[in-house]
């Protein structure tokens, strides 16, 4: 086994493209749920309304890459919107339903036909990053190499970008937090009728943090389809929100620095795993093949059943993530 390409693989994993989209997704479902106590099961559907605010501003109205990012901006809130005004007011259950049907809309409805001339259908948004990529002082076909970490000189420049904006929105929420509004937040996550009774705007407060938690949810949309030079609508399917959900849980919830971490032990171990794999020595790779259909086809679904099994043991032992405490697990309470 080539032990040197496996970790030299799982280092540049451990800060890599995934781990800055997935880590911000983390943060905004942080505000959602970890502060808040909203159950969104949609943190995908902003991810997509964040995509698809650069693609169809510049694929149907032509407008400029960065009039784009802007209105992405719009769109989120718009959505935010749509979703909160019918369910905040509704018990947490009603909220996770809307959200994972309403992302799932989004997704059907941007890849049918009808939609085609505005969002490009099936074949999706391409060749629209130009300008973001015209800003890199990298050279983007060459390879970078910074220790164990080893990048192409676009996925650089994305990095660049994505962890400042990722530190710099995590400190934002670091900051709200611990300012009055967020404290009201977690009131209103402890006990909703007791900040009511305090004089709280509950709803207020809670269509506030959808907005917010969703706005940057569609940072991480935006960034993922930059770092990809495209807008597909089948990117953005649920198995996005319950990674995200993955993740925070890693971390534990209710933490600041919870996502960042969630999100790097995630997706390193699903790379460890992944080439260990397919790294075996050929007699131990035989002796699987014959008990689990080891193969190359089915080793990326191997890999998430291994994580899965990690969690397992996680939710057994410390269900309130590494960082996490029980009282933000309480969800019996939610």
């Amino acid at each position: 086994m080539d032990w040197g390409f496996i970790f030299e693989r799982s280092f540049s994993a451990m800060i890599g493209p995934e781990v800055v989209v997935y880590a911000i997704a983390a943060v905004g479902l942080n505000v959602h749920f970890g502060y808040t106590g909203l159950m969104n099961f949609g943190q995908v559907g902003f991810m997509a309304a964040g995509a698809y605010g650069v693609g169809v501003t510049v694929f149907w109205l032509e407008w400029s890459f960065w009039i784009g990012v802007l209105f992405s901006f719009v769109y989120v809130a718009i959505l935010a919107l749509l979703l909160g005004i019918p369910t905040l007011r509704l018990r947490a259950d009603y909220l996770a339903l809307v959200t994972i049907a309403a992302s799932e809309t989004i997704r059907l409805l941007a890849r049918s036909r009808v939609m085609k001339p505005y969002t490009g259908g099936v074949e999706g948004v391409n060749k629209f990053a130009g300008p973001f990529y015209d800003l890199s002082p990298f050279g983007l076909g060459k390879f970078y190499s910074f220790g164990p970490f080893k990048y192409l000189g676009r996925d650089v420049w994305v990095l660049l970008v994505g962890w400042t904006l990722l530190i710099l929105i995590t400190l934002m929420v670091r900051q709200l937090m611990l300012s009055p509004w967020g404290r009201t937040l977690r009131a209103i996550r402890e006990d909703e009728d007791a900040a009511r009774a305090l004089g709280k705007n509950a709803y207020f407060f809670k269509m506030q943090s959808l907005l917010l938690g969703g706005m940057i949810g569609g940072v991480a949309g935006v960034i993922q389809v930059i770092q990809k030079s495209s807008v597909q609508a089948d990117t953005f399917n649920p198995v996005i929100t319950f990674t995200i959900w993955t993740i925070l849980i890693i971390g534990g919830p209710g933490r600041v620095w919870s996502p960042i971490v969630g999100s790097s032990i995630y997706w390193t171990l699903i790379v460890f795993i992944e080439n260990t794999l397919r790294q075996l020595p050929p007699g131990m790779r035989s002796s699987l093949e014959d008990t689990i259909q080891l193969s190359d086809l089915n080793i990326p679904m191997l890999r998430f059943i291994l994580v899965g099994l990690g969690l397992l043991l996680l939710a057994r032992f410390r269900p309130q993530g590494i960082f996490g405490s029980r009282e933000e697990m309480a969800l019996g309470r939610r």
